[in-house]
């Protein structure tokens, strides 16, 4: 794990909080020669342009959905990828006596939603190989960080020799948990009490599906 010293945030928006975290993993680009950049769509991108810009690498995205919970659907029951890669939070669907069928009709819809998302962002564009380099997956927080590991299991299945797993905020403990998966954990601050991502940018507006097409495009 690393990160960052000293009071960073808020930062102004997911811009500045890529450069800092471009920063820091600048100053760890010997442990990961010739890395791919893979954010996660869609805040995650512009972050990851930063990244990707700073250590001369190329940008892809790494598409994940989440699975919310029937009737609270920003409570993650687990997470899918491409690749048919599947992650599922037992405790939670254990506590709430989520029955198998609930799970999978979840699982359909948000299924449907990463084909299409898929479809959208790519424009048709292949994936950029990830066999033998280092994956540095790169979203603007994270929080359970539920879709970072699904992220990680869909960077492995592709071929990448190390994952590691790089955003500008997060809670310490979901940098430790992820730690345990990921080869690295790269994160600029780790500020608690930890509520959500939003309030550590002054400038958190929602990222579109154009907007990425657009910073891929480049």
């Amino acid at each position: 794990m690393a990160s960052g010293s000293g009071p960073v945030v808020p930062f102004p928006n997911r811009r500045a909080g890529g450069a800092a975290l471009a920063a820091l993993l600048s100053a760890r680009r010997e442990l990961d020669p010739d890395p791919v950049v893979v954010a996660l769509p869609r805040g995650g991108v512009p972050v990851g342009v930063e990244v990707a810009d700073a250590l001369g690498a190329p940008l892809d995205v790494i598409i994940v959905r989440k699975l919310g919970t029937p009737g609270q659907p920003e409570l993650a029951m687990g997470a899918i990828g491409e690749g048919g890669a599947r992650i599922l939070n037992h405790e939670v669907l254990d506590a709430l006596r989520i029955t198998d069928g609930e799970l999978e009709a979840v699982a359909a819809r948000e299924q449907r939603e990463l084909d299409r998302r898929a479809q959208r962002l790519r424009a048709g564009r292949a994936r950029v190989p990830l066999t033998g380099h280092t994956a540095i997956l790169v979203d603007d927080g994270l929080a359970t960080g539920s879709t970072a590991r699904a992220a990680i299991l869909v960077a492995r299945a592709q071929g990448a020799r190390r994952v590691v797993v790089a955003t500008p905020v997060a809670p310490r403990s979901t940098v430790v948990e992820l730690g345990e998966v990921a080869d690295a954990v790269v994160c600029v601050a780790t500020p608690e009490p930890f509520r959500a991502i939003g309030q550590w940018y002054v400038d958190f507006r929602p990222t579109s599906d154009d907007q990425v097409v657009a910073l891929l495009d480049r």
